[in-house]
C-alpha cells in the first residue's frame, strides 16, 4: 500500500512538472513540489516498515532505523529551496501577468485530485497507525490543493483572470515550505537524539519511582531510534539484595515501559544504597519517591 502511494505520489509530480512547464502554470509547478513533501512522510513508512527487518551489524549496531529520518531531512532542505524560488516567481509573476492554458491545467488538475483522493482512501483502512495517520493528513491535504487548482483553472478559463494562478502558487508555495519546515525540525530533532515529542522526562521517571524497590532514578535518557522506535537508558538506587530480586526490579521496570510509553530498548544500571552517587543528574537533585509519611 504504501509502496503504490509513494510511486502514485512520484509519477503525479512529474505529470504535474510537464503540465506546468507547458502550461506556464506557477499553480500547477507549486503542487508538484507541495506532493514532494508527502514522499518523504511515505518513504520513510516504507522504508521503516522494510528496513526494521534488516538485523544490526557490527558496524550499524542499531540497525538502519535511522536511514529514513536522514532522507527525510536531506529531502526537506531542498524542497525549502524550491519552496523559495516559487514564492519569488509567484511574486514575479503577479507583477508581470503571463497567459495561462487553463484547459491543461484543468486536466492535470483534476487527475492530481484522482491521484490523492485514491491514496487518502487507500490509506483509511490504517488511520489507527501513527504513521499512517500521518501520511494521511498530508494526503488529504494534497487533495484539497488540486480542489482549489481546479477552481482556479475554472476561474481562468471564465474570466480570463490569470493573476488566479500565480496567487493559488504563492498558496501552495507558503504551504510547502511550512511543510518542510515542520520535517527539517522533527528530523533534527530525532538526529539531534532529542526526547521524544509524545514523552515528559518527568512523566517516565516518575513511572519508574512508581515500581516498588526502587529508591532513586538519575541520569535518565531517552531517545528516537526510528519512526515508532524509542531507547532508554538510566541509573536505578535500589537497596542491597540478592541478585535475583534486583532481576525481578529489572523486569518490574521494563515491563512499565513498555506498558505506559512503548518504549521497548531498554539499559537500566543498578546502584546499591548507600554507594557513591553519580554526576550527571537530569535534574538539579535525584529523583526520589515523595514521602508518604
Amino acid at each position: 500500500m504504501l509502496a503504490a502511494s509513494v510511486a502514485g505520489t512520484l509519477l503525479l509530480v512529474v505529470a504535474e512538472v510537464a503540465g506546468g512547464y507547458a502550461g506556464h502554470s506557477l499553480s500547477l509547478l507549486s503542487d508538484a513540489v507541495h506532493n514532494l513533501t508527502d514522499a518523504p512522510a511515505l518513504m520513510i513508512s516504507w522504508l521503516a516498515a522494510r528496513w526494521a527487518l534488516r538485523p544490526p551489524t557490527n558496524e550499524k549496531t542499531f540497525g538502519y532505523q535511522r536511514a529514513g529520518i536522514l532522507a527525510a531531512f536531506a529531502n526537506a532542505l531542498l524542497l525549502s529551496a524550491i519552496a523559495v524560488f516559487l514564492l519569488y516567481e509567484s511574486a514575479m509573476r503577479l507583477r508581470h501577468p503571463a497567459p495561462v492554458q487553463a484547459g491543461l491545467m484543468m486536466w492535470i488538475a483534476a487527475l492530481a485530485l484522482v491521484v490523492n483522493g485514491g491514496i487518502t482512501l487507500a490509506l483509511l483502512s490504517g488511520r489507527r497507525d501513527l504513521n499512517i495517520r500521518s501520511v494521511l493528513v498530508h494526503s488529504l491535504g494534497d487533495a484539497a490543493s488540486s480542489v482549489g487548482i481546479l477552481a482556479g483553472a475554472l476561474v481562468i478559463h471564465w474570466t480570463g483572470a490569470v493573476w488566479v494562478d500565480p496567487v493559488l502558487g504563492l498558496a501552495i508555495g507558503i504551504l510547502v515550505l511550512w511543510s518542510a519546515t515542520g520535517i527539517l525540525r522533527e528530523s533534527s530533532h530525532i538526529l539531534l537524539e532529542g526526547l521524544p515529542r509524545h514523552l515528559q522526562l518527568e512523566d517516565v521517571a516518575g513511572a519508574l519511582l512508581g515500581v516498588e524497590g526502587v529508591q532513586e532514578v538519575h541520569d535518565v535518557h531517552i531517545w528516537t531510534l526510528g519512526t515508532d522506535s524509542q531507547a532508554l537508558s538510566c541509573h536505578v538506587r535500589i537497596p542491597d539484595m540478592h541478585m535475583e530480586e534486583s532481576e525481578k526490579i529489572i523486569e518490574r521496570v521494563q515491563e512499565v515501559l513498555g506498558a505506559e510509553f512503548q518504549i521497548t530498548h531498554i539499559t537500566v544500571q543498578l546502584e546499591r544504597a548507600g554507594l557513591p552517587k553519580e554526576a550527571g543528574l537530569f535534574m538539579p537533585e535525584p529523583l526520589l519517591p515523595p514521602d508518604k509519611g
